[in-house]
């Protein structure tokens, strides 16, 4: 069974979201621009038979209130933590990718009572060896400009490798239906831009206890593989898991493996 509802984030305020399945608590955090419609049925639809998935949008986002002013991952984070109190639950398994896993971070680090197990894909912990690329900021002018088209394909090409666009039949056609589905004000995006540019966890992550796996495409153009390296450094207790090849939005390209590999690490 699918739901889609509010649920409450920090001060109340309310985020949009999908929940679906039965089990476990999984809490899935969307990057930059994302929203819930981007984990996709694959996805999902792997996981729905072992998790109870809650799937919500950041601030902003959707049919959820509107964000107000200047906001941090920290500040996300306090909105995932409400989350899971919305949801009914004492603490949940977190998957955070990108922006989603900065705010992954920093919910464990502030609230690791509430975090099972951690999931960081194609992500950073900043600081002086974390790496933002410019194919990143050459996606937010795009959406800045408003023309949906321009900022349709800049996102595509940053976002999924070569291989997979001229591998998969409509590619394009699914990511730019997709990633339309929900509204994302740009205002919202500059917002999550400048959080995601000023998000520095490197010299406290090291304190994660939770069991902790980081996933990452070799080919990512946005959050180069690196990142994944210099996080597995800094938690060397960590698994790491690379798919080979694959661009950021690696759960797109090889869901059957993203989904085994959540599930495993929950289990």
């Amino acid at each position: 069974m699918t739901t889609t509802a509010f649920m409450s984030g920090t001060e109340g305020k309310r985020l949009d979201h999908v929940r679906r399945g039965r089990g476990a608590p999984l809490l899935l955090i969307q990057g930059m621009a994302g929203h819930h419609e981007m984990w996709g049925e694959e996805l999902l639809g792997g996981l729905e038979g072992e998790f109870d998935i809650v799937a919500y949008d950041h601030r902003g986002i959707g049919r959820g209130d509107r964000a107000e002013g200047p906001f941090s991952t920290a500040d996300l984070a306090d909105d995932a933590a409400a989350v899971i109190a919305s949801a009914g639950w004492g603490s949940a398994h977190v998957v955070g990718i990108s922006l989603g896993g900065m705010v992954a971070q920093e919910l464990t680090l502030r609230y690791p009572e509430l975090v099972r197990t951690l999931t960081i894909g194609a992500s950073t912990a900043g600081g002086s060896e974390g790496l933002i690329s410019e194919t990143s900021r050459r996606m937010v002018d795009a959406w800045a400009t408003r023309d949906v088209e321009h900022s349709s394909r800049t996102g595509f090409e940053a976002n999924l490798s070569r291989r997979y666009a001229e591998q998969v039949p409509g590619a394009f056609e699914v990511y730019r239906s997709r990633s339309l589905a929900v509204k994302v004000p740009v205002p919202v995006i500059l917002l999550q831009w400048e959080a995601a540019l000023a998000h520095d966890a490197a010299d406290r992550v090291g304190s994660i206890t939770v069991p902790t796996q980081i996933l990452h495409g070799t080919a990512d153009a946005g959050i180069p593989v690196l990142n994944a390296h210099q996080l597995s450094r800094l938690l060397p207790a960590a698994r790491l898991e690379l798919f080979e090849g694959a661009g950021h939005l690696f759960w797109w390209e090889d869901p059957a493996r993203a989904v085994e590999l959540i599930r495993s690490h929950a289990r």
